[in-house]
């Protein structure tokens, strides 16, 4: 089987979140939390638990704002910010 990306997540409080999601990103997130628990074995009753854990990972993994990021916290401004 193909491994996701997310792992299972880990027990935390419940924190809550508003946000509002086209249908169709609402539609894909409730099927990925699906694969996920057939993959993990564990029931996701709230997909939207997954929307924290997903825009972390996005985050972690794109280098260019990881990039921008070291930048701006070693005293030099990011692209067109101060130019």
């Amino acid at each position: 089987m193909t491994k996701l990306k997310l792992d299972a997540l880990p027990d935390d409080k419940p924190v809550k979140v508003t946000v509002a999601l086209p249908a169709q990103i609402h539609r894909d997130l409730v099927a990925y939390a699906k694969v996920l628990e057939r993959q993990n074995g564990r029931t996701i009753a709230e997909p939207a638990k997954l929307i924290v854990p997903m825009v972390e990972r996005f985050m972690a993994t794109d280098r260019c704002f990881a990039k921008l990021r070291h930048q701006g916290t070693s005293g030099s401004s990011p692209p067109g910010k101060g130019e």
